[in-house]
């Protein structure tokens, strides 16, 4: 039976929630999920934790924002001119509304207040600053020694 390593293809099951008990996302009862670690595929803390673990093997795992989605950064937070969405545009607080970047590339903002005037914005990832707990069953493990993608 073989063992989770760094590069190793995972296919398991996973429930992503808050230690609270709030589920927000979860795949048991659904198609399983097939990750290579290493890639960046999944939160870091998470891929470290199924490290060692093997086919069958059911966890739970509780990752703080240092190897999950990060610390609140004070400096993702702004400030949008409220004519800068189209007035038909229902906003509401806690809406999360992808944002392109200079960079062709997207991100999540969640809208923290609004009137008539501004619209604030933070730019963190929605889950930033917090403990999640992840719930996993392994299903597969595929170990390929000859992989030479990079985890440095």
């Amino acid at each position: 039976m073989s063992q989770v390593e760094r590069h190793s293809r995972v296919t398991l099951h996973y429930r992503l929630g808050l230690t609270d008990g709030q589920v927000l996302e979860d795949n048991f009862d659904d198609e399983p999920m097939t990750v290579r670690l290493g890639r960046g595929e999944m939160a870091e803390g998470l891929e470290l934790a199924l490290l060692g673990l093997r086919t069958g093997d059911e966890q739970t795992i509780d990752i703080g924002p240092d190897l999950a989605f990060g610390h609140i950064d004070e400096t993702l937070f702004r400030r949008l001119a409220r004519n800068e969405f189209d007035p038909s545009f229902e906003l509401e607080r806690g809406l999360i509304i992808e944002f392109a970047t200079d960079d062709g590339q997207t991100l999540p903002g969640t809208v923290i207040d609004f009137d008539e005037q501004i619209v604030h914005i933070d730019l963190n990832h929605p889950l930033a600053g917090q403990t999640v707990r992840y719930s996993v069953k392994i299903l597969d493990v595929e170990t390929d020694e000859t992989d030479s993608s990079t985890l440095h």
